[in-house]
């Protein structure tokens, strides 16, 4: 069921059929409140970001990817990449999970398994992220998997310069 696991969260791909899964992440204003100005997303809303990742993991073999707890299968968010600049193998990276899973420290732990994933496996150049202004959590996130602030970088679904920050693959050889 998974293609992508840690011995607590596995990871698989959106399907179509997963729109009530979207509709409690995406439709909880909690949870879209820093990553987009129309927050509470309506269900069209909601239809239009899942069919996007549908489209991005056929286009581009990425998506943020659903998670959930292996031990019992319950949904926690979704993590994963999309690409920045496909052609330069730089992809943005991000971490969507329901405020039930927050402080669980889920979040480190999808992030560090997609950034291995896609330089490993997609072989990244470059990872992006960005983060709302006023969302402290995530920039600790982002310091703790060791992306480096470049900048602030207007986000157009909120329509706010995001601090930026990008990861570069470092390698031991």
């Amino acid at each position: 069921m998974y293609f992508l696991s840690t011995p607590r969260i596995g990871f698989r791909h959106w399907s179509k059929d997963d729109i009530v899964l979207a509709t409690t992440l995406w439709g909880d204003p909690e949870v879209t409140h820093f990553i987009d100005a129309r927050s509470p997303l309506y269900s069209t809303q909601i239809r239009e970001k899942l069919d996007a990742e549908l489209e991005t993991q056929r286009q581009h073999g990425m998506q943020y990817w659903p998670i959930f707890l292996v031990e019992d299968g319950k949904h926690v968010g979704c993590c994963g990449l999309r690409p920045k600049d496909a052609q330069s193998r730089i992809f943005e990276f991000g971490v969507h999970l329901r405020t039930s899973y927050w402080g669980t420290g889920i979040a480190a732990e999808a992030g560090r398994t997609a950034v291995d994933y896609a330089f490993e496996h997609l072989m990244a150049r470059q990872l992006f992220a960005g983060h709302h202004p006023e969302n402290h959590a995530s920039r600790r996130l982002l310091e703790r998997l060791g992306f480096v602030y470049i900048g602030d970088q207007l986000y157009p679904p909120t329509g706010l310069e995001h601090p930026s920050y990008m990861l570069v693959r470092t390698t031991s050889d």
